[in-house]
């Protein structure tokens, strides 16, 4: 594969977190043809962390990137103005075609550059709303992990940079590259960018039994007809209280979760097997063809013999 150069761009006062998300995910593997940089106007950069980094290349090595990131900073103080040299690089980078990332606040580097207006766009919750008055222009998106708008990405706070990167590897090299690598950095294998990024309780309160052993349970049932009652009685609880734990460990409802773990299990079948796509429906439990290129136009606006097209790792018989 040819190499795809990442280049994180380090300015004062990053998150060390945002800093390294994009290092540990795109960094070089045998399956992977991503290679990943740090650049910066100086070195070392003072980062939130209470510490500097040195930095291993300057703002011309932007020009040859392929992907360029921009972390988040302190959320205990909004960022900016930047540098004009920085804001310049950027808007150089995206008009000769590479793709412009921002991780949680680093949206307001790409905001100030001018690449965010017109598209939709997110960052982390507590600072939606001054990016929106700041940026009148950007359609800001509250309750979601990170947005998609082609060559233009955003993710919302610090750990939805994780969320953002490994569908990015996703989009790039399939779900089965982007599985392995999450299993590696164990974390979750994906999150559909449309959950809802702010989740009230994540953590189970002292005492309380969380619902990972039923979502476990399911994923190893995705075939069969599963519904919230039965999920219900496989967590001990009743449906409105199943619902409401639900939604606040997950931010989403079941059923859509459900729905993106069949999907998930779909794109796998379809990149590892020669499975018809009646049999990949089936066995991944979205039941029929048509409602499994239903839910392929939907959430990755393709088919799913386009998407076997591109990312098969099965070599026909």
């Amino acid at each position: 594969m040819p190499v795809h150069r990442v280049v994180v761009l380090a300015l004062e006062g990053m998150a060390p977190l945002d800093l390294a998300i994009p290092l540990q995910i795109f960094g070089r593997r045998p399956e992977t043809p991503y290679e990943v940089s740090v650049c910066g106007p100086d070195s070392p950069v003072p980062t939130a962390g209470g510490f500097a980094m040195a930095v291993t290349g300057g703002l011309e090595d932007v020009e040859t990137a392929d992907t360029l990131i921009v972390p988040g900073f302190n959320t205990g103080a909004l960022p900016g103005p930047f540098p004009r040299e920085v804001l310049d690089v950027l808007t150089a980078a995206r008009a000769r075609g590479g793709r412009v990332v921002s991780i949680c606040t680093g949206a307001f580097v790409l905001a100030e550059a001018g690449l965010l207006d017109g598209l939709h766009a997110t960052t982390h919750w507590q600072y939606t709303d001054e990016l929106e008055q700041a940026h009148p222009a950007v359609h800001v998106d509250r309750d979601v992990l990170y947005v998609d708008e082609g060559d233009t990405l955003t993710s919302a706070g610090m750990c939805c940079g994780i969320d953002l990167c490994l569908h990015i590897v996703r989009r790039d090299l399939g779900a089965v590259t982007a599985n392995e690598i999450a299993r590696r950095i164990v974390a979750a294998p994906h999150r559909e960018g449309g959950q809802a990024q702010f989740v009230p309780a994540p953590v189970a309160d002292s005492g309380d039994t969380t619902l990972g052993g039923t979502r476990a349970w399911a994923l190893e049932r995705l075939r069969d007809a599963l519904t919230v009652p039965q999920l219900a009685r496989h967590a001990g609880m009743s449906e409105r209280s199943f619902m409401r734990r639900f939604a606040e460990e997950t931010g989403t409802t079941p059923l859509q979760w459900l729905v993106g773990a069949r999907l998930g299990l779909a794109r796998e079948l379809l990149e590892t097997t020669d499975q018809s796509i009646d049999v990949v429906a089936r066995d991944s439990g979205l039941g029929s063809a048509t409602n499994l290129r239903l839910h392929f136009r939907r959430a990755l606006n393709t088919t799913p013999t386009a998407y076997r097209r591109a990312f098969s790792r099965h070599v026909p018989r």
